[in-house]
Order: C-alpha cells, then structure tokens, then sequence
C-alpha cells in the first residue's frame, strides 16, 4: 500500500541576492555531504559498548579535537581544552553564564555589603543579555553593562573601569552581529585574567571571517554556532580552557561529563565539522572575497544615495557586513521593498528581527533615532559570485528611490 510521503517540504524560492549571512548561511555542499555519509554509515550510540557505538565515539572524538585545534584550543596537554558541543549559539552562551559562575562563592548584598556583579557589554546578543539578568535576578546580582562608543566599539579601559574585587563575570562579544564592530577582547581578557576573572566570549559572528585563536585571546570559554559559517543548524559549541570546571544547567546521562547530557549528534557534528574545515581551509580567499562584495556594495549604495549613514564603517569591522541607514525611510517598508525586488536583507539581528522596538544597540551607541529607524543589516556568504554586492546595491538604489516617492 503506497502511503504517500510522511512529511512534505515546500520548497522556498530563494531570492536573487541573499545578503542575510549573519543571520544564518546556506549549507556548505562539503558539509551535506558529510552528514548524508554520516546518516547513511550505519551510526551507533557513541555511549554504546558494541562496535558501531565505539566507531562513533571514535569519530565525535576525533571531529571534535579537531574543532579544538583549528580555533586554537590544545588538545596535547593535560587537561586539555574541551569543547561542549551545543544545539547552537543561544545555549552556549546560556551554559557560559550559567556554568561559570561560583553560585556558591557569591556574596549577595545588604545594608553594609555590596552584591557580587557581573560585566557586560550593553550590546551583546539577546542569549548573553538576558541570560545574565535573569542570574543576576536569580541570585541578587549587580548587572553592570557598558556602553560602545559611537562608532559601536566598547572601550576596554571603559569596561575594565566597571570590573572589581566583586565581579564573578565578564562577556564581551568578539564582533557584532548588526554593526560588524570588532571589539576588544583579548585586551579585556588579559586584564582579567590577572585578577582571575573569567571572561566569556560570544564568538558566533566572528568564527573564518577574522583571524582568531582561542588560547591567544585569553577568554575563559568561547561560544559559536556552526550555522554561522555555513555549516548546519542545530549544532554549535562552547570551547572551555583546561582545568576549569563548568557546571551543568540541567541533567541527564553522562554523555559530555556530564556538563551536556543527551546523546550526542554524530552527523550534525560531522556537517560543523565539515564546514570549519571548508571555511578555515580558504579563509584567506574568502575573507577577501566577502570584503570585495561588502565595499563594492558600499561603493555603489554612497554613489547613488549620498545621504545614507554607514554605521560602524569607521572601526575596524567584519569583512562581511554593512549597517546602513537611510534617513527619512522606514527600516521595514525598505525590508519588504528590497525583498520584493529580490534582495533579502535585516532590520537588525535575527532574533530580534520584526520587532517594532528600536534597536538596544544603536541606542546605546546614541544614534538619532531617526537614523535608527532606518537601518538596515546587510550581510555577505563565501558562496556568493563577486559581482552581486554591486548588483544588489543597484536593486536597493531602486527601492529606496520607490520608497522617497511615496513619502
């Protein structure tokens, strides 16, 4: 009896330029690959005992050393960095915050004694920043965030100023989602390793599209997101240096010790793992590939619309990614335009993509808020054909003059 397919996918029409990359990536053809050899090998349990469980244990161990040492992390030492494989960005950074702090150790405040605190910049991702409020609220927390300059880059001396004997946590971000911004990490991390602070790091833009080790900045523990840089979605990790004990947020089997319990993902490590490899292999022609579409973009956009402001575009930044706003238009009108005219593109960053509220980000830059009513992310893949930042920087041209008619 012909049942008929158990579960249908519509197929989605791609637009003609996806400047979206930040967001999420399409799937490297390497990394399908490998999870279709993954799915179709015959996988075991890595937690089993026979031969197909043990094989698996096998190649999640060797895929995730490997991880380990294309981001800069050892694996020759003992202890050794480990690597916590994640469903993805968001729990990374929950499990950092989460699994760094001494909930024990913490002094909470009263009449005569200061509460513990934790440090954040005030633009990092929404895991990072309501993950740390909800500690702070959880366990009587000060939660101090410090400000970007203008151009949206943190001072280091700036934040180093908000950290003190009582601070339990700092986490700062290694470039931003919406501006690009790179930020100052390592100088920060260094600081505070010399006063035994733990630093955390949201890594998930920043991983092949700059050059980074993870034992040369310094951090504590390290988060990214294998969707970032066109590996799958659903898998992501957090990379914790040697000897630091990282406690779990919930609880189940061993897998992991213990720190991320459930059986363990084998194909869709086998895909991230695929797409590190991929990307880090040509890192350099794809870094200079992704600026060469960012700037003819941008070259193109400030020729014909001499008005629009390039957020971010004065500090160093990502070599993939363009804030851009175009006074006196509506950040979603010009969203829905330019994807009418087959450009897909953001009005900020994907978890809070659609909201009505301005972005945290730009306000805490003190953009006028007209300009921020207007911006919108442009973002750049490694798969894209070199001319498309100029072709799609025409479509655009053409909405924001469609959209200046009808003001």
């Amino acid at each position: 009896m012909n049942e008929g397919p158990i579960h249908e996918l519509k197929t989605v029409s791609m637009p003609t330029y996806y400047l979206d990359h930040n967001a999420t990536t399409p799937l490297a053809p390497r990394a399908l690959a490998a999870m279709n050899e993954a799915w179709s090998a015959g996988l075991g349990n890595a937690s089993s005992q026979h031969g197909p469980g043990q094989q698996a244990a096998q190649d999640w161990r060797r895929w995730r050393d490997e991880i380990i040492g294309w981001l800069g992390g050892r694996t020759d030492c003992f202890p050794a960095d480990q690597l916590i494989v994640t469903s993805g960005g968001t729990e990374s950074n929950h499990l950092a915050l989460w699994g760094l702090v001494d909930w024990h150790a913490l002094t909470l405040g009263s009449r005569d004694v200061s509460p513990d605190n934790l440090v954040l910049s005030a633009m990092e991702h929404p895991s990072v920043g309501r993950s740390a409020a909800a500690l702070a609220e959880r366990f009587g927390l000060e939660l101090r965030l410090v400000k970007p300059d203008r151009a949206g880059r943190i001072e280091a001396a700036e934040l180093l100023r908000a950290v003190d004997d009582r601070t339990r946590l700092v986490s700062l971000m290694l470039a931003h989602n919406e501006t690009g911004v790179i930020q100052p990490v390592k100088e920060v991390a260094d600081a505070c390793r010399a006063r035994g602070i733990p630093v955390h790091c949201d890594a998930a833009q920043a991983v092949g599209k700059i050059a980074f080790s993870f034992r040369e900045l310094s951090v504590t523990a390290l988060s990214f997101a294998a969707h970032k840089f066109h590996g799958p979605l659903g898998i992501g990790g957090l990379l914790i240096e040697s000897g630091r004990s990282l406690k779990p947020t919930w609880f189940g089997g061993f897998q992991q010790q213990g720190v991320r319990p459930g059986t363990e993902p084998l194909p869709l490590l086998a895909g991230m793992h695929a797409a590190l490899g991929w990307y880090l292999e040509h890192q350099a022609p794809h870094v200079a590939r992704l600026r060469q579409l960012r700037d003819s973009f941008e070259s193109t956009l400030r020729a014909g619309c001499p008005e629009a402001v390039f957020l971010g575009a004065d500090r160093d930044r990502l070599p993939n990614t363009s804030l851009v706003a175009f006074p006196g238009l509506d950040r979603q009108a010009l969203v829905m335009a330019a994807g009418m005219a087959g450009v897909a593109c953001s009005s900020g960053s994907a978890c809070a993509s659609g909201s009505s509220e301005p972005s945290p980000t730009l306000l805490a830059m003190g953009v006028a808020p007209t300009l921020i009513g207007s911006a919108v992310r442009f973002s750049f893949g490694a798969l894209q054909e070199p001319t498309e930042g100029d072709e799609a920087a025409r479509l655009i041209l053409n909405a924001v003059n469609n959209l200046s008619r009808w003001k």
